[in-house]
């Protein structure tokens, strides 16, 4: 064998295995990520349930509490804004990580406030459709609670993937960003309190 030919097929088989690291890399890349952006979907499609069971929740209480007006129009609001908050799910940044979540937790907060009036009117809190929402929407709440957490759970073996040494040598060039977790806010854990004690069940 000619000695030009020996460092000409070492050369060879350095590049067929960055090659290959490389096609790894991107492949396992792509399909935690693909994973990823799934779970969220699960997470926006939850918070959609949420979204219209409260417009059915605000219609109910109208019948009963017209007069609350500045409450319901709070809920009103604080609805048209969280759906208004959307987020490519591929590029979940902190920022816009931030303002979903605000926007959600000032939703949270109409949504308490609206349920503090409800205790007033036991009426409503009789009401079987009322009652029947309220059982949807703390449903609703326990849906959210579990679709950010396995969100979380499907952008942790990514984030791993991709700041790994030497993984993250690529991770740049490929255009692959590090996912913005699921971060739960003080209290933000607990969801909505819509539990009326005996008055609900």
């Amino acid at each position: 064998m000619k000695k030009w030919l020996i460092p000409l097929l070492i050369i060879g088989a350095i590049a067929f295995s960055l090659y290959n690291w490389a096609v790894g890399f991107n492949n396992t890349a792509i399909d935690l990520k693909e994973t990823a952006t799934n779970k969220w979907g699960d997470v926006e499609s939850a918070y959609q349930r949420r979204y219209d069971l409260i417009d059915n929740l605000v219609e109910t209480t109208k019948g009963y509490a017209a007069h609350e007006k500045e409450t319901l129009e709070g809920v009103i609001k604080a609805r048209a804004e969280a759906t208004q908050t959307k987020i490519d799910p591929t590029n979940l940044t902190p920022e816009k990580m931030a303002a979903f979540q605000q926007a959600q937790s000032g939703l949270a907060g109409a949504l308490g406030k609206l349920m503090v009036v409800v205790e007033r009117y036991p009426d409503l809190k009789a009401d079987q459709h009322f009652k029947e929402l309220m059982s949807q929407l703390e449903g609703t709440e326990n849906r959210i609670n579990v679709a950010r957490n396995r969100f979380n759970e499907a952008v942790n073996p990514y984030n791993k993937h991709i700041k790994r040494f030497p993984n993250s040598l690529l991770a740049g060039w490929f255009g692959f960003d590090a996912l913005e977790y699921f971060k739960s806010e003080s209290g933000a854990e607990k969801g909505v309190k819509v539990d009326f004690g005996t008055d609900n069940k």
